[in-house]
């Protein structure tokens, strides 16, 4: 099937698969065909706790996705070192680890080869002082290491997978009807407007009423949706005047809109386009070409763990040796925990000294004190 052909159908049922969870699986299974890999996952990583949760696998035995989040994340040497990518980031093992380091670790030799993995790539689709939510793909022996087109191919993918998962939480919905678009959404806390291509409100759930009502953030002229943000009200018009012509024309355009309030509020808007696939149902009673969510902004700061790599310069690596210095203790214990060989520590641990301007693990500890706790600096 031509690629393009093969985007556009996937486009489709990524953003079906935002209201109406039972449709993850299948989307997965194509996603995985289309970028290069056995299986495919959506996930997020608690980096503080080193736990996670699963929402959605394709092709790896339950009893492997059980072991890594109950074992082997604490060995996995890209856990941390995830901080370090940015929201639509393309990732894969050699941004964080080289590969003769990648295989003396017991990450590699107990979780990756018995399985016949040899790599992976995860896009970044979403990301908190604590955590991160990716798309992921992995490589088997028989596909080789992620290469150039296997990141082109997600990179295809990130932006789509991201502004579905974002809905996804947003309205929270195991299943949206969407012949009742309208009547399944009324329901939510979530300001929800159905518009038209030039941003006429064809619908608005109860909350996005209170939302006009008060034309704190968005306000209506004459039928049509407005921001107070300047700048954000030029990206919604694009948005929706783009989603017009389709699922993957809208691109990366409306997937978190950030939205000033006049009161100084900080809220963010997220568009999914309804132009076709089961979304086209719920858009036809209303002429809508997209449906637009709004709700308040989470406060977004940087990880203690990000703000110390940032301020001295660290190497994933460098960074991932100091925590396990402070959580575990010397470097015999570190080597163990993190599964990698005692000289590999002690190569990692003299760079953080040099770049930190210390010593001793002592003042590792307190360095990375004064980072959780403001008021020890």
């Amino acid at each position: 099937m031509d690629e393009l052909v093969a985007l556009s159908a996937l486009i489709g049922q990524i953003y079906d698969a935002a209201l109406d969870q039972s449709l993850w699986l299948g989307v997965l299974e194509s996603a995985a065909r289309f970028v290069g890999g056995p299986a495919a996952t959506l996930f997020s990583k608690d980096l503080a706790k080193q736990t996670g949760q699963v929402f959605f696998e394709y092709g790896i035995e339950p009893a492997n996705m059980h072991s890594y989040f109950t074992k082997y994340i604490k060995l996995d040497p890209a856990a941390h070192c995830q901080l370090f990518a940015r929201v639509g980031d393309v990732i894969s093992m050699k941004d964080f680890i080289s590969r003769d380091e990648l295989l003396e670790t017991r990450f590699y030799k107990e979780w990756m080869r018995p399985q016949q993995f040899v790599d992976a790539a995860n896009a970044v689709l979403d990301k908190s002082a604590t955590s991160v939510a990716m798309f992921g793909v992995v490589r088997h022996e028989r596909d080789g290491l992620v290469d150039d087109d296997m990141r082109r191919r997600m990179q295809l993918l990130a932006t789509h997978f991201r502004r579905a998962v974002l809905v996804g939480n947003v309205i929270d919905l195991k299943k949206a009807e969407a012949a009742s678009l309208a009547d399944t959404l009324d329901g939510i806390s979530t300001g929800m407007f159905l518009v038209d291509a030039t941003g006429r409100i064809g619908h608005a759930n109860a909350a996005g009423h209170v939302i006009l009502d008060t034309a704190n953030v968005l306000y209506a002229t004459g039928g049509r949706l407005g921001a107070n943000d300047r700048q954000a009200d030029q990206v919604l018009a694009d948005t929706f005047a783009t989603a017009g012509n389709g699922d993957a024309a809208v691109g990366s355009k409306g997937v978190a809109v950030p939205l000033m309030a006049r009161d100084g509020q900080r809220y963010v808007g997220h568009v999914l386009p309804l132009t076709s696939g089961a979304r086209r149902k719920g858009g036809n009673s209303y002429a809508a070409v997209a449906a637009l969510f709004v709700h308040k902004a989470a406060l977004d700061t940087p990880s203690p763990p990000e703000a110390i790599a940032k301020a001295y310069k660290l190497t994933p690596m460098e960074l991932r040796v100091l925590l396990a210095v402070v959580e575990v203790g010397g470097v015999p214990e570190v080597a163990e925990a993190l599964g990698i060989a005692e000289t590999t520590v002690k190569t990692h641990l003299r760079q953080t000294y040099h770049k930190t301007g210390t010593n001793r693990q002592a003042d590792l500890v307190k360095l990375v004190a004064a980072f959780s706790n403001p008021l020890l600096k």
